[in-house]
């Protein structure tokens, strides 16, 4: 069996004596969809904070996509792309340019970043607006800028926080759409959701988290049937006593 994604053991967090991740443990295989579900302060952003390294981890292991992230915090970051909850695009740039300036990052200049520039707008459906400029844009074109943004150094592993958060109907479907095809290209997609939907319909496995701690994990259709509920927002309410939104 090949190494997973991302492999957590003890993994803590506190912030000024608060404890935000409370020893949990999980691995995301690769090329699958896991994702984290929990009510506002469970613990989901700052797991996938450490992750992605912008959080230390306190105390654990954590190793992803081989390499402890305390000791390996560059070269992980190299091979991730990040779609974070809070939109961080420049508004002053254009598309094209968000994305040309985030290949600079990673080292891809040039003819190979204009070619690189070229296939994710095509990817992302935003061709036609290359020379907008971000506040121009729909949400759900923002949306997709963002994860176009996340895969310009072809990563192994994108992790994307609360991704369809705000977005109509339409949009959201057809994110997921673009979803679906990483994962089809063997892309691993680690993601937290507030939608049952959202999660029933991308995620291979998740879990759900409570006051920093996995309270259940397993393939949603299965939680569905080990805690005799009749679908997975039942489940959550069961578990954690929350509604997901609050």
């Amino acid at each position: 069996m090949s190494a997973p994604a991302v492999h957590a053991r003890g993994l803590r967090k506190s912030y000024d004596g608060i404890v935000a991740v409370d020893g949990i443990d999980f691995d995301v295989t690769a090329g699958e969809c896991f994702g984290f579900l929990g009510p506002n302060g469970a613990g989901k952003t700052t797991t996938m904070k450490m992750v992605y390294g912008l959080a230390a981890v306190d105390e654990g292991t954590l190793e992803v996509l081989g390499r402890d992230v305390a000791r390996h915090r560059r070269e992980v970051k190299a091979r991730l792309g990040v779609v974070p909850q809070d939109e961080n695009l420049d508004k002053e740039l254009s598309v094209r340019e968000n994305l040309l300036v985030q290949a600079g990052f990673h080292g891809i200049r040039g003819a190979e970043a204009e070619e690189r520039v070229a296939e994710l707008l095509e990817v992302a459906l935003l061709t036609a607006r290359a020379g907008a400029r971000t506040p121009e844009l729909s949400g759900g074109m923002r949306k997709r800028l963002l994860i176009a943004r996340a895969l310009v150094n072809r990563p192994d592993l994108v992790v994307l926080d609360e991704p369809t958060t705000g977005l109509d109907p339409q949009a959201r479907h057809t994110l997921w759409q673009t979803l679906d095809e990483l994962r089809a290209g063997g892309v691993t997609l680690l993601l937290t959701t507030h939608y049952m939907e959202e999660a029933a319909r991308l995620c291979d496995r998740l879990v759900i988290m409570d006051h920093g701690r996995i309270v259940t994990e397993g393939a949603p259709a299965e939680l569905v049937t080990r805690h005799e509920q009749p679908h997975l927002e039942a489940v959550f309410l069961h578990l954690t006593g929350h509604r997901l939104d609050t």
